[in-house]
């Protein structure tokens, strides 16, 4: 294979994003006949200290001001400023290791901070309950090491199989990014001006509160009256990056997960507060009290969101059976390499993953260790323990190809969704074999836990993979560097929610907010205690699923539009639109194709800017420094003065991909 030489770099292929021609092939930017530096002491301790850094912020601001973030982005230009500074040549590769190994904070922070403290929540009601290092760190890398381990068999066929059908957006931003820093001058210029344009944006809302965040229709008092008597409201969310999102995540998935959500909203929020009190309580025995007067983000919340969960998981069934296929091959070759058969191993370099062999006897002693610390570490008996470790793997083996679907359609892990299902499932497991009380809510949580965790982390690794794939790096490198990643945030993870509870708590006056934390906490104390589950509203989310998956519809992203919040969809179907209109206006098919590439590099932008800019808004918020303007900042007239901004941020998106001149 040949050493490579200087290359300069233009940007992806024109083929990258869209579906492949019968007989066409996609050639990615390093060529697969060549080696490039990847892997060295270089970019292996960069992607460690990234994990170290960012599992530490993003765990401080997760559970401190109740804002996750993904880390791939801030990573991606972190890793690009330093090659640039050290005016290092061909750094592409290593550049897609810093952020891959980097990269595991996010997703191993999320699958932690989502669950575990909840078990301090709960200690604070019953002290019997103990929290230790061991139990939070060992259920982070677990989960992680599982996570990894049970997507690879599934990458050739999200990555490449399914050439330009997914979208890809928070790949498609990150790889814009990493390949900015190699093609330098006017090519970059695109990307670096949205981004600044993004960022500033996106950190005078959330730092200085010079506009509102989200403009809804309460800012009229018709909406408020609309709200409070026939719980109908309109919200948008107007940030920069989820503008961008929408963009590059398309017209047709981000239609399909805006009927999903209006569905929800517009029909069956108003419907719900008609039924009596008594059948309120019957759709989720969790609540009590007078259905009639919550509102309608309460409703949303208490009922309507549980159709989406139940739709998820329905559309993950599915997906499982229609890529049946895919499983069985693997298992198949998994069986071949156990019994010393030789595979074919003229595999092109960017084809290479990790072997089958190697996954079955890796997730065969992950799972005897999950099984050997849920009977030491969570001290379980030894049949509670066999279905812990029976819920573990099924659910956590089945959802990972839901979490990297989620992923590839819309950027956003449905992972919260899909915990709550599995702490549900586990607790009425659990009870059934004798397991309630406390003892139950530790072993549900620290099973939710594992789940979390593993789905988190599948869905995070199938981006990594993906811009690898567009990149042209070697899969099985960072296959191989993400176990390290994912042991050393698991490790700072643990750390830093004994050394939070340490000094803030998670109850009480002053204590960290864990939003995700505190609602797992809410269904769990009910579940161990002999509550039921909201098992219709699954029920019917789950028949939903079905009826479209008939249709031809996609269900996965109806279903996420039913479960994330209307503000968030909405801004995806203005930038999916503007996506349609800058490529659909000249007669032209190339020009159309270059405004389309010029707007996916602005999107990107928006994205990258708003999530670095974001980081540094929570760091402020997190040292204390309040430069919030309260009183303009939730009023009407910022709710007005937003929609302008967000008008003229979507005209300059509008007018500077029409810019776009065909390359010759």
């Amino acid at each position: 294979m040949e050493k490579q030489e200087d290359e300069k770099i233009k940007g992806l292929p024109e083929n990258a994003m869209r579906e492949l021609k019968p007989g066409e092939v996609y050639k990615p930017i390093l060529s697969p006949n060549k080696e490039y530096p990847e892997v060295n002491i270089r970019s292996v301790s960069w992607g460690v200290l990234m994990a170290i850094l960012f599992s530490a912020a993003a765990a401080y601001l997760g559970l401190k001001v109740g804002q996750v973030f993904e880390a791939a982005i801030p990573i991606a230009i972190i890793a690009v400023g330093l090659s640039s500074a050290s005016k290092r040549k061909n750094a592409l590769g290593e550049n897609v290791i810093i952020q891959s190994i980097g990269a595991s904070s996010g997703v191993v922070v999320a699958g932690a901070i989502f669950t575990l403290p909840a078990l301090y929540i709960l200690q604070a009601k019953y002290p019997e309950i103990t929290v230790n290092f061991m139990q939070v760190f060992m259920s982070s890398l677990l989960g992680g090491v599982l996570g990894i381990l049970f997507l690879i068999p599934f990458r050739k066929y999200f990555v490449s199989e399914m050439h330009g059908k997914y979208p890809f957006p928070e790949a498609t931003a990150t790889t814009q990014v990493l390949i900015s820093g190699e093609k330098g001058g006017n090519q970059a210029k695109p990307l670096i001006f949205s981004g600044l344009i993004g960022g500033i944006y996106d950190f005078i809302v959330s730092t200085f509160g010079g506009w509102a965040e989200t403009f809804t229709s309460r800012v009229l008092p018709a909406g408020i009256a609309l709200a409070d008597n026939a719980k109908l409201v309109f919200k948008v969310n107007i940030g920069a990056a989820v503008l961008g999102l929408g963009y590059i995540v398309g017209l047709k998935y981000a239609a399909i997960i805006t009927v999903g959500s209006a569905l929800v909203w517009f029909v069956i929020v108003p419907i719900l507060p008609l039924a009596t009190d008594s059948f309120a309580t019957l759709l989720n025995p969790a609540f009590i009290g007078s259905i009639s007067s919550l509102s309608p983000e309460e409703i949303f919340s208490t009922f309507a969101r549980h159709i989406g969960i139940g739709g998820i998981a329905m559309a993950g069934i599915i997906s499982i059976i229609k890529s049946w296929g895919i499983i069985k091959n693997a298992v198949g070759l998994a069986g071949k390499e156990l019994k010393g058969q030789k595979i074919e191993e003229d595999v092109k370099r960017t084809q290479r993953d990790l072997t089958m062999k190697f996954i079955f006897i890796a997730s065969s002693i992950a799972l005897i260790i999950t099984f050997l610390f849920f009977i030491f570490g969570v001290e379980l008996n030894l049949l509670h323990a066999v279905i812990a470790i029976i819920v573990v793997a099924i659910i956590a083996f089945l959802f990972t190809t839901v979490a990297a679907n989620a992923i590839a359609i819309v950027g956003s892990n449905p992972v919260s969704g899909m915990t709550l299902m599995t702490l549900i499932l586990a607790s009425v497991i659990l009870v059934s074999v004798g397991l309630k009380g406390t003892e139950g809510m530790v072993a549900a949580m620290i099973i939710g836990s594992v789940v979390c965790t593993a789905l988190s982390m599948a869905g995070g690794f199938i981006t990594d993979l993906k811009i690898g794939y567009w990149i042209g790096t070697t899969p099985k490198k960072q296959e191989t560097w993400k176990f390290l990643g994912t042991l050393v945030s698991a490790v700072t993870v643990g750390g830093v929610i004994m050394i939070l509870n340490k000094t803030y708590g998670f109850t009480g006056e002053g204590a960290l907010v864990a939003p995700q934390a505190n609602a797992m906490a809410a269904v769990i104390d009910p579940l161990m205690s002999g509550t039921g589950a909201p098992w219709i509203l699954y029920g019917i989310g789950a028949l939903l699923a079905i009826v479209l998956t008939l249709l031809k519809v996609p269900a996965l992203a109806f279903s996420l539009g039913m479960f994330i919040p209307f503000e968030l969809n909405i801004p995806l179907l203005i930038g999916g639109a503007i996506s349609w209109y800058v490529s659909s206006r000249s007669k032209n098919k190339a020009l159309n194709s270059a405004r389309k590439e010029r707007g996916t590099l602005l999107a990107s932008g928006f994205i990258a800017g708003g999530a670095l800019m974001g980081v540094v808004s929570a760091a402020i918020k997190f040292t204390g420094a309040d430069w919030y303007n309260e009183s303009w900042g939730s009023g009407n007239g910022a709710q007005w003065l937003a929609l302008c901004m967000y008008a003229l941020l979507c005209g300059y998106l509008i007018w500077d991909s029409k810019r776009a001149k065909i390359e010759h």
